[in-house]
């Protein structure tokens, strides 16, 4: 069961960072660039994380990714990353919770709370939209 999360949310994590570098061309203003900048980086580094994790438990990485379509619309595109955002919050505490290895539990801590910011971020973007 850990396994399979862990695969889901290397997945997840793979096609948010992609989904939100589509968001960067949709704006001009530089506060919403930056917020969409800080949860691109915050993603990557989730992905890398979990990624690391997955190897240490089974000697392989999670391949062949895929994509999911680009942003088109803006406030769309917000508000849906604010529940993905929520979502993946109780995941990672479900997570954290259960990791089988001690070292398990630093990348999703960090997740965790990164997740609850990009939810705050999204959600003022959604707002002043």
């Amino acid at each position: 069961m850990f396994e399979e999360q862990l695969k889901k949310a290397i997945q997840d994590e793979y096609q948010t960072y992609y989904w939100y570098k589509s968001m960067l061309g949709l704006t001009n203003d530089p506060t919403w660039k930056s917020y969409i900048e800080h949860a691109i980086i915050d993603e990557k580094c989730h992905y890398e994380m979990f990624q690391q994790l997955h190897y240490m438990m089974t000697g392989e990485y999670v391949q062949n990714l895929t994509k999911r379509p680009p942003c088109k619309n803006l406030k769309a595109c917000a508000k849906e990353a604010i529940g993905e955002e929520l979502e993946a919050t109780d995941l990672y505490k479900e997570m954290f919770l259960n990791t089988p290895l001690e070292q398990g539990q630093y990348p999703f801590f960090i997740a965790m709370q990164d997740e609850m910011e990009h939810a705050i971020r999204f959600s003022t973007i959604y707002n002043a939209l």
